[in-house]
């Protein structure tokens, strides 16, 4: 290990250790005045009651008390200044978001350079051009009074892929269609061959209903819809579910194999279970990732509006035109102040209780760290939950930070592979695209090891650079491509959930 601790930028007041560091060890000149855990932060100087805290040369929250050289900088002496439901100061908040916008305005913008190249991924060329690396057939329920007939069909045809969910009827119009199109999206994914929907027969979301937008998608598609009631109950249902998916299936295995390359890339990218590594190792190098998809013509979706408060500047300066800027500002304004108008408060639910663990202290230096994963490309679209993404670049999704909403919507807007990076680990994964576990840590790595496919640990060491573990990636989805099983797939994770946004009625 090369040293113990990491200063991200030169205006930040804090550092981050990358071992356990004892009290009265000095660093850079700087007496520890507790021990410091690893992935937490200590001052590098005095910071009175109210400063702000700088991480990534960003403000990441204000000091709760005086806070001396040295000491441990985290939940205890400091606290958010974004997405509070109290009576923050406001010239506070005011103030942290003219030093947040000063600081990315004097920061010079550039693209980073990426290698263009040719590299041959086999998948399945669908009727519209969509390339998909898998070739599934998904039985899926419209309402959750389907799920037992879903997952009966599910035990008979073990070769096909199924989720559930617990919504589809007694939803407010709004969230009705969101829902619908959630539902599918997940449908007309290009890794999917073709989808049964199963319905009850009286909800408002019905089967037929989403068989009808998913097919407005994806006209060429095999998507049929079946009813428990028009049926005549779950047996009969159960048996006619059986019959229609062991012929998809039939079907599916006649397709052949094309070539297509990373221009047929749509990248989704996620960070979940995180810790204060995510913003220094796995981020980055998805990031670089997600420039070498933009390179080569391909499509990357960002995602996790919540975790994007206090990082909305950084993100809103590389938007490729004023109309997409104020789309940025306007979804992430947004979901703050629905927040802040409910009377709660970000803090306490975001970061979690593994995320604080981890070192992170504010959803602010969350953000900091999350937003890497987009790298350095331009922002040419902003798109609502769960919609089509339809411009090669980088894409911007409205979802809520909960990680399988916003995967099961990424999926929906036609994401092919999602690349999942953690440092406290976790093994969700969608059925239908293969997730890519990216630790951010070593001992993640190998505590999570049957579920974690690649190490970005080794950066914290020096031993690696992200764009060694980008280069890492780009050959893990090329043998994906190739037919080799993520360790979400090999898990048989088949997480699914739908971003409600009102009450039941």
């Amino acid at each position: 290990m090369k040293n113990k601790f990491l200063i991200v930028n030169k205006i930040d007041n804090v550092a981050t250790a990358i071992s356990d560091l004892k009290c009265k060890e000095e660093f850079n000149g700087v007496v520890l005045q507790n021990d410091i855990k690893s992935g937490h932060k200590f001052a590098l100087k005095d910071i009175k009651k109210d400063e702000f805290v700088i991480k990534y040369g960003e403000v990441i929250g204000a000091a709760a008390s005086d806070i001396k050289e040295g000491e441990w900088v985290h939940t205890h002496n400091t606290q958010g200044v974004r997405g509070r439901g109290d009576n923050c100061n406001n010239s506070m908040l005011k103030d942290a978001l003219k030093l947040s916008y000063e600081n990315a305005k004097n920061k010079e913008q550039k693209d980073e350079y990426v290698k263009q190249e040719k590299i041959i991924l086999k998948g399945y060329r669908r009727e519209d051009g969509k390339f998909g690396l898998r070739n599934k057939v998904l039985i899926i329920p419209s309402v959750v009074c389907a799920n037992k007939v879903v997952e009966n069909i599910a035990r008979a045809c073990p070769e096909a892929v199924y989720v559930t969910h617990q919504h589809g009827c007694s939803q407010l119009d709004f969230d009705a269609e969101q829902t619908r199109m959630l539902i599918a999206g997940n449908c007309s994914n290009p890794n999917v061959y073709a989808a049964l929907i199963v319905g009850l027969g009286c909800e408002s979301i019905s089967s037929n209903s989403v068989k009808e937008l998913s097919l407005s998608l994806t006209p060429y598609k095999d998507v049929r819809a079946i009813n428990i009631q028009e049926l005549g109950g779950i047996t009969n249902t159960t048996n006619e579910g059986i019959k229609i998916v062991k012929q998809m299936l039939e079907n599916a295995s006649n397709c052949k194999l094309s070539d297509g390359d990373f221009s047929d890339i749509v990248l989704g990218t996620e960070c979940g279970g995180s810790d204060a590594y995510s913003g220094l190792s796995a981020n980055p190098s998805l990031g670089c990732l997600s420039d070498y998809v933009v390179a080569n013509n391909g499509a990357v979706i960002l995602a996790e509006t919540t975790e994007l408060i206090g990082a909305e500047n950084i993100l809103a300066r590389r938007a490729i035109n004023d109309e997409v800027k104020q789309k940025i500002y306007e979804k992430i304004y947004g979901f703050e102040e629905n927040v802040k108008n409910s009377g709660s408060d970000i803090r306490g639910a975001n970061p979690s209780p593994g995320n604080i663990a981890g070192g992170l202290t504010s959803i602010e230096e969350k953000s900091l760290g999350c937003v890497y994963k987009a790298g350095t490309s331009k922002v040419v679209d902003v798109i609502d939950y769960a919609m089509p993404v339809t411009k090669k670049g980088l894409t911007f999704m409205d979802t809520p930070g909960n990680d399988i909403e916003q995967l099961s919507a990424m999926v929906a807007g036609g994401a092919n592979i999602v690349v999942f990076t953690t440092g406290r680990g976790t093994p969700t994964g969608s059925p239908i695209t293969p997730t890519i576990k990216l630790s951010t840590n070593n001992f993640c790595a190998k505590n999570m090891a049957d579920v974690i496919d690649l190490n970005a640990g080794e950066i914290i060491d020096g031993n690696k650079s992200k764009e060694d573990i980008k280069d890492e990636l780009i050959e893990l989805i090329k043998q994906i491509s190739e037919g080799k099983l993520t360790k979400a797939e090999i898990n048989k994770q088949n997480d699914f959930s739908v971003w409600r946004l009102a009450t039941t009625c």
